[in-house]
């Protein structure tokens, strides 16, 4: 097949959360499949300086934004045979320090940067020379994209490709006063309760799903949730409506970046066949993060953006108790100043037993998941996950809320005691999750028990190569129609 994602980041040229690792690593395995992929994707800064490879493409971009026309151009990018990455380069939009905002409050011009990515991307879905059949839009600021689509296929687009969406979190929608849905150029007929309006607003993942002729989300259980009213955010039954093309497939992990056997960011290589490297791990963790160094003494970590999405709440409130249990606690995240706070303080508070650490540092996600023994993921909601993929492969048990992805990719004792690779909890509590913690400490004191779950973890296969079929299935579906 011919495909072109849209994608408003892409690991390793961008990245604020799972969504670039997602995209970056199916469209990776899409080309190694045979398929002809291309990833439209803005120029933010600093890409072409970490990147001196790009190239200029011979593309002059002009599109109609509002009343007046807004120019672009496009470079490329060929990291690997069948796959070639379009950077939408307009400076005004994307040269700046952070993707989305500043300062914690959302750019003011956030629809009008990615309307015009948007028409960008269609553009080059319409006259690139290889033609591509599908294109695969992400998250709401590739919402439009579909909405594109079936308006120019109706005005003389003859051979224009089926589309796919994915909902990577049904909580950020892209919703904007109704003015906004002037920057499109289109007639007004799409922005009304079966398109784009949402509440006399302009939704713009509302808009894809519309009309995308699949939507995707990135687990089973997330795409059964958001058709209830708990968890679909204002729209579960404006997907009900669409459930016969709702599909919902689990991410799966790069283990070419994500492994433990011939990884730079990691002190020494460790296998299920030799776990012991594991362990020397745990101590330069600690070593490297100023904790004592005891090998005996249970490493729970998080690696997280501090958002109430992400349960630190009830995590904040469930160490508070257990830390006066024998155990220490890294965290490598950042996000709400109250949380941050919240774990700066805990950190004051148990100099030997807590150490955080704000920010984002890829090196040192990857020594938190080689070092730790457990992994506290406690989501109030979870499309997907990631981190407890890693963790699974890093032979670090999760701790998880039983929501989403977290439901689908983690083995309880309860559920399958051979196979168990994980704790889970349902009750979204600080007292649920201080029993699940106490759970682990229990497994720990178990030393067969508690390497029969790593190993179980170990041998977890989410690898892409497995899940690329189940997108060519979905992808084949919305061909057809």
């Amino acid at each position: 097949m011919k495909i072109l994602f849209a994608s408003s980041e892409v690991f390793p040229y961008s990245k604020t959360g799972g969504l670039a690792d997602m995209v970056g690593a199916l469209g990776k395995a899409l080309a190694e499949a045979g398929h002809r992929v291309g990833i439209v994707t803005p120029l933010y800064r600093g890409i072409r300086e970490s990147f001196p490879e790009i190239k200029k493409l011979d593309w002059w971009l002009e599109q109609p934004i509002a009343d007046r026309y807004v120019q672009g151009e496009v470079w490329t990018l060929d990291p690997e045979p069948g796959l070639t990455i379009y950077f939408i380069d307009k400076p005004a939009y994307y040269d700046r320090s952070d993707l989305y905002s500043n300062g914690g409050a959302d750019y003011a011009d956030n629809a009008e940067r990615f309307i015009f990515f948007c028409k960008a991307v269609v553009h080059l879905a319409r006259y690139l020379p290889w033609q591509p059949e599908l294109v695969h839009a992400h998250d709401w600021q590739a919402g439009c994209v579909p909405m594109f689509v079936r308006h120019q296929s109706k005005t003389g687009w003859g051979n224009a490709p089926a589309t796919c969406i994915t909902i990577h979190n049904l909580a950020y929608q892209g919703v904007f006063p109704p003015w906004a849905f002037s920057l499109t150029n289109l007639p007004s007929d799409y922005l009304n309760p079966e398109g784009a309006e949402f509440y006399k607003q302009m939704n713009c993942l509302k808009a894809g799903i519309a009309f995308a002729d699949v939507i995707t989300t990135v687990s089973p259980r997330y795409a059964r949730e958001i058709t209830t009213e708990e968890f679909g955010c204002g729209l579960d039954g404006f997907l009900r409506d669409r459930r016969a093309k709702l599909f919902g497939i689990l991410n799966g992990a790069d283990y070419s970046e994500w492994n433990t056997t011939e990884n730079p960011y990691l002190h020494n290589p460790y296998s299920a066949r030799k776990l012991s490297g594991k362990a020397e791990n745990k101590q330069a963790l600690q070593h490297e993060l100023g904790l004592p160094e005891k090998a005996d003494i249970p490493l729970f970590g998080s690696v997280t953006r501090l958002a109430e999405q992400k349960g630190v709440d009830i995590q904040l409130g469930a160490l508070e108790e257990m830390l006066s249990s024998n155990m220490q606690f890294v965290l490598l995240g950042s996000g709400a100043t109250i949380f941050e706070k919240g774990f700066l303080r805990l950190a004051q508070r148990y100099p030997g037993k807590v150490a955080v650490r704000i920010g984002y540092d890829q090196g040192l996600a990857h020594r938190i998941e080689a070092g730790c023994d457990f992994c506290l993921m406690p989501s109030k909601f979870e499309p997907c996950g990631l981190t407890q993929i890693y963790s699974l492969r890093y032979g670090t048990i999760p701790i998880v809320r039983a929501t989403g992805g977290l439901d689908d990719s983690v083995r309880d004792y309860a559920e399958n005691p051979k196979g168990a690779d994980g704790i889970k909890f349902r009750e979204y509590s600080a007292r649920a999750l201080t029993k699940a913690i106490r759970k682990a400490l229990a497994v720990y004191q178990q030393p067969d028990l508690l390497k029969r779950f790593r190993l179980n973890g170990m041998k977890a296969d989410f690898s892409w190569e497995k899940i690329v079929v189940e997108y060519e299935q979905v992808y084949k579906i919305a061909l057809k129609r």
